[in-house]
C-alpha cells in the first residue's frame, strides 16, 4: 500500500543527447557530403571567397618579395624563400577553419582524388585560385615601378637552361608531393598537429621547398600561382610543366598517405588504454 505521505514521484524528463561529430580532416568541410553543397549554397560561396582571399594574400606577397629584393640590389633566395612561406602559413592559419586553407589547385586535386572534397566545391575552389592568381600578378604589374616586376615576368616561372624539361617536372612534381604529404599529415589527419601549429609546418614546407628548386624551376608547386603570371605575362614557355608536375605530385602524395594512414585508420596497438585490448608490452614481456 503506497504511503499517503510520499512526495508524488515528478514525471521522467526525456534525456536529449546531442551528438556532435566533427568531420576532421575534410578538404573544404563539406567535403563528406555532396548534398550538403546544395543545402547550403552561400556557405559554399564563402568558401571559395576564402579561398580567393587567401590565394591572392600568399601569391600577391610571394610575387612582390621576388621583385623588391631586385629593386633592392641584394637578390636572396632566403628572403624570397621565407616571404612565401610565412605569407602562406598565415593564410592557413587565418583561413584554414573557413575553407580548409588550400590556396592550391594541387592541394584541392590530392584532396578530391581522395574525396575528401565534393567535386562541384573543389571546381569553386580552383576557379578562386587561379582567379587570384590573374589578381595577384595584374596588382603587382600595376603597383611595382620601373621595369623590375617586367624583368620578372610578374613572377613567371622560368627553366634552368641545364634543365630538361622531363626534369624540371619531376622536381616540381617531387616539391609538390612534399607539400601535399605535409598538408594530409598534419590538416586532413585527425591526428596530426594542426591545433598545435596550424600553417607553421605548412608554410615551413614551402619555405625549404623553394631554397632547393627555387633557382632550378621557381619551385612554383602552385598551378594557379604559375598560371597568373604565364597570363599577366603572357609567356607559355614550358608552361604545362608548372601545370602537370604539381597536380602529379600533388596527387600521388595524397593518394600514398590516404592508403598508408587514412584508409582505414589504423587501431591503436594492443597493451595501449586506447586500444581496450590488455596486452603485455615487448619490454615488459622481455622482462620475465
Amino acid at each position: 500500500m503506497d504511503d499517503p505521505q510520499a512526495p508524488a514521484s515528478e514525471p521522467a524528463e526525456a534525456a536529449v543527447v546531442v551528438e556532435e561529430t566533427e568531420t576532421a580532416g575534410s578538404g573544404g568541410g563539406i567535403a563528406e557530403t555532396g548534398g550538403m553543397l546544395w543545402d547550403e549554397p552561400i556557405d559554399a560561396v564563402l568558401r571559395a571567397v576564402a579561398e580567393f582571399i587567401g590565394s591572392f594574400f600568399f601569391f600577391f606577397i610571394g610575387i612582390g618579395a621576388g621583385v623588391s629584393v631586385a629593386i633592392a640590389g641584394e637578390p636572396s633566395l632566403l628572403l624570397v624563400a621565407l616571404a612565401n612561406g610565412v605569407a602562406l602559413a598565415i593564410a592557413v592559419t587565418a583561413l584554414g577553419h573557413i575553407s580548409g586553407g588550400h590556396f592550391n589547385p594541387a592541394v584541392t586535386i590530392g584532396f578530391l582524388v581522395t574525396r575528401r572534397i565534393a567535386p562541384l566545391l573543389a571546381l569553386m575552389y580552383i576557379v578562386a585560385q587561379l582567379l587570384a592568381g590573374i589578381a595577384a600578378a595584374a596588382m603587382v604589374r600595376w603597383l611595382w615601378p620601373g621595369t623590375f616586376a617586367k624583368a620578372a615576368g610578374y613572377g613567371a616561372p622560368a627553366l634552368d637552361p641545364g634543365l630538361s624539361s622531363g626534369e624540371g617536372l619531376v622536381l616540381e612534381a617531387l616539391l609538390t608531393a612534399f607539400l601535399v604529404f605535409v598538408v594530409f599529415a598534419t590538416a586532413a589527419d585527425i591526428r596530426g598537429a594542426f591545433k598545435i601549429i596550424a600553417g607553421f609546418a605548412i608554410g615551413l614546407t614551402v619555405s625549404v621547398d623553394v631554397m632547393v628548386g627555387g633557382p632550378l624551376t621557381g619551385a612554383m608547386m602552385n598551378p594557379a600561382r604559375a598560371f597568373g603570371s604565364h597570363v599577366v605575362d603572357n609567356s607559355w614557355s614550358n608552361a604545362w610543366i608548372w601545370y602537370v608536375g604539381p597536380i602529379l605530385g600533388g596527387a600521388i602524395a595524397a593518394l600514398l598517405y590516404e592508403l598508408l594512414y587514412l584508409r582505414p585508420l589504423r587501431p591503436p596497438p594492443p597493451g595501449l588504454p586506447e586500444s581496450s585490448v590488455e596486452e603485455e608490452s615487448v619490454a615488459t614481456a622481455a622482462l620475465q
